[in-house]
């Protein structure tokens, strides 16, 4: 018997709370072989985008700042060595934990704090960090490290617009710089092109045909985080009635989403899965407000 080569996947350098990047083996198994352009209406951190084969990449999402992390990023994907010596100066300035360069925690700190160390040595610097952001939000160096050293690495802002994220317990290491190089190798040389639009919009806008495939990873109905927020009943019937036209006019697509959790299920969208292809997804989802694991009954929804 030949033993299988275990595949490499390529980590997003954005860490979402509840991203793909677990489940991606089963993701990937269930997508078709031969993509001409990959297009995701919900693209988030990229995860997925990030470990699928086509010939373009048209990626969407509806948070500006995310859109344009993305953007700055693929920007220094052919001169990654600006992009470090900006990065590390940063660090320096700001007087932050960075372990892959050495900037690491005193010992007597680690002792004091044994579980909360990096968010104690960081807090201050971070707090500046934050505030010399807010003052323009057009630095999206500063704003990347508010999200590598933020509490759950989410992106959160208040009514006024402002980031507002707490410090968390976490330090620029060694995974952050895997995920940085895997993330700058993979979109060089690709052909890739950013949305910040409705996902119905963005759609429409690149009119795929029969050799294109769209992933969609919507917010899902039933579970809680701070993106889920924006999504209600009326934007599940606008997504499912969409997704039955790109049926009707022969365009493959696969759907991710979660059927019931925690007590709380969602007949409408199982019933209109039924009529399609389901394949049940092993997941432990976990949300921003409890990190601990939740009974889900996760789905992928295809239509080929």
């Amino acid at each position: 018997m030949i033993a299988k080569v275990k595949e490499t996947l390529n980590r997003s350098p954005f860490f979402y709370v509840g991203d793909k990047f677990k489940l991606l083996p089963q993701l990937k198994e269930n997508f078709p072989h031969n993509i001409n352009r990959f297009i995701e209406p919900f693209c988030g951190g990229g995860s997925v985008f990030l470990n699928v084969e086509a010939n373009e990449y048209l990626l969407n999402d509806i948070d500006s700042y995310m859109v344009r992390l993305h953007e700055f990023l693929i920007s220094y994907s052919n001169n990654q060595e600006s992009f470090w010596d900006e990065l590390q100066q940063n660090i320096e300035k700001y007087k932050l934990s960075a372990t892959y360069i050495g900037r690491d925690v005193p010992m007597e700190l680690r002792k004091e704090f044994v579980k909360t160390y990096f968010a104690k040595y960081n807090k201050e610097a971070y707090t500046q960090l934050r505030l010399d952001f807010n003052e323009n939000k057009n630095d999206m160096m500063l704003l990347y490290m508010l999200l590598i050293y933020g509490f759950n690495r989410m992106l959160r802002f208040n009514r006024k617009g402002d980031f507002n994220l707490p410090v968390g317990n976490v330090d620029f290491n060694q995974n952050v710089v895997n995920a940085l190089n895997s993330y700058f190798d993979f979109v060089k040389d690709k052909e890739i092109e950013f949305y910040n639009m409705d996902f119905q919009d963005f759609v429409n806008e690149v009119v795929p045909n029969e050799d294109d495939f769209i992933y969609l990873d919507p917010p899902y109905l039933i579970t809680f985080s701070e993106y889920n927020k924006l999504w209600n009943e009326d934007s599940e019937m606008r997504l499912i009635h969409f997704l039955d036209e790109l049926n009707e006019n022969g365009i493959r697509f696969a759907v991710s989403n979660v059927l019931w959790h925690r007590r709380r299920y969602n007949g409408t969208f199982n019933e209109w899965a039924q009529q399609y292809n389901i394949v049940r997804i092993q997941s432990n989802y976990i949300s921003y407000h409890d990190n601990t694991e939740k009974d889900s009954y996760e789905v992928l929804v295809k239509n080929y």
